[in-house]
């Protein structure tokens, strides 16, 4: 057992933006919960009778939103014999201890990527929250350390499709840990709950006539106050979180999470929508992450497989980086809005507070950036915050200070990472200067 425990953001951050410049790597959402909820669950799991001290190591930026989110003490010293674990992993057993071993690094895979590490009273004293975000730091005080494969307990992610990719998987993992939260649902009325025993539903929840809700091919799992309009079909595996609504006519398709508070309509299949965000109208989304406090205007569209079923590359900070997969949709950073009928092309990435009223969206669209049909501006944290504020109380939130220094932090961190970016920048036919 271990006495302290503490999950940490590493380099890898910068391949899973823009997901995470509004949030540490492991409040990114896949299967039925977050990634921090999971391992604490698997932790909890692991050691029942002995809860170890919990703390989180994320970027100096998020430290204060961080710990008030998560209610978890952030970005505090090591004590001697803590277990540190990569907060961008899906894990599913906390690694086994050796007590002839006080000091030892996790790896998975053929890079050997650093899943976890055990550190004794020299190491604890000299890691610190800003040396693990430095690959180089880092590499130079594990040198020599005693390494052992963890590939069994954690899947890594080191770019963002890999989580869309997962997400299926893990929820039908997490469905062994939280089935039994609740009882089956009662026969409902003018619905029909295929497979009712994988079929949970949470309090204050409403299903109207004419819903199918499908669990013959894997569980359903919907939150507390969610209601779920008629001619609407959810297919398991899949999630709705707490709050959730889903419009008339709505299909839901197998391996979606929607987070919390989100108004979903049209077609999705196989993405995440990490919650606060609308989609409400028809229209398609597939194999893809929409951060929060999104609005995805009527009919939009995104593609997520080519026509000539080749691998898709996405643009990564504006570098393009090849998936090796046939499926990829788009990912879309927190506080970013599509007018009505645009069109997004396979592998897309929309940044940070964007606003896309253009036909059909290019490839990599910057953050801060507002385009239309004959002209792009680039707009600044001032405008950007007063816009977000408005969606936010919509929702009945308001923006917190240490939210706002983290919204203003981003516009100078997105446009400095998309200066040093290998790709320029095309967002239409009229050149666009990033300042």
């Amino acid at each position: 057992m271990y006495d302290s425990i503490a999950v940490y953001e590493d380099s890898g951050w910068q391949r899973l933006l823009p997901l995470v410049y509004f949030r540490a790597v492991f409040q990114l959402r896949c299967g039925m919960s977050e990634l921090l909820e999971r391992l604490l669950r698997v932790v909890d799991k692991a050691q029942p009778a002995a809860a170890p001290r919990m703390q989180l190591w994320c970027r100096g930026q998020l430290q204060t939103m961080v710990a008030r989110q998560t209610g978890i003490e952030t970005n505090h010293g090591l004590s001697p014999g803590t277990l540190l674990l990569n907060g961008r992993g899906l894990w599913n057993r906390i690694p086994a201890r050796d007590p002839e071993t006080p000091c030892w690094v996790g790896t998975v895979g053929p890079q050997q990527s650093v899943a976890c590490i055990v550190a004794d009273d020299n190491l604890a004293c000299r890691l610190q929250p800003e040396v693990m975000i430095d690959e180089v730091r880092l590499r130079t005080l594990l040198a020599g350390l005693p390494r052992r494969d963890v590939s069994a307990d954690v899947q890594l992610f080191d770019w963002p499709w890999q989580i869309v990719n997962a997400n299926e998987t893990a929820l039908n993992g997490d469905w062994a840990d939280w089935q039994n939260d609740s009882p089956p649902p009662p026969e409902i009325r003018g619905c029909h709950l295929l497979a009712p025993e994988s079929i949970r539903l949470g309090a204050g929840t409403r299903i109207k006539p004419l819903v199918v809700i499908d669990a013959e091919q894997g569980p359903v799992w919907i939150g507390q106050n969610v209601t779920i309009m008629p001619h609407t079909y959810v297919q398991g595996p899949a999630c709705i979180g707490d709050g959730c609504l889903l419009q008339p006519g709505a299909v839901v398709h197998a391996g979606t999470t929607i987070g919390p508070c989100c108004k979903v309509g049209g077609e999705v299949e196989a993405s995440i929508i990490q919650g606060y965000s609308n989609k409400q109208h028809d229209g398609f989304l597939g194999h893809s992450y929409v951060c929060s406090w999104v609005n995805i205007a009527a009919d939009c569209i995104n593609s997520d497989l080519k026509n000539t079923y080749g691998q898709i590359r996405v643009p990564i900070n504006g570098r393009e980086v090849d998936t090796g997969e046939m499926f990829v949709g788009m990912f879309v950073g927190d506080f970013s809005k599509a007018g009505i009928n645009v069109s997004f092309p396979t592998g897309a990435v929309i940044g940070f507070c964007s606003s896309v009223f253009a036909p059909r969206s290019p490839k990599f669209v910057p953050s801060f950036a507002w385009l239309d049909a004959d002209k792009t501006d680039r707009f600044d944290a001032d405008r950007g915050l007063e816009l977000a504020g408005k969606v936010m109380a919509r929702r009945a939130h308001t923006m917190t200070d240490d939210e706002q220094a983290v919204f203003r932090f981003v516009r100078q961190q997105a446009v400095a990472i998309e200066l040093e970016s290998q790709l320029p920048i095309e967002i239409s036919s009229a050149s666009v200067e990033i300042v």
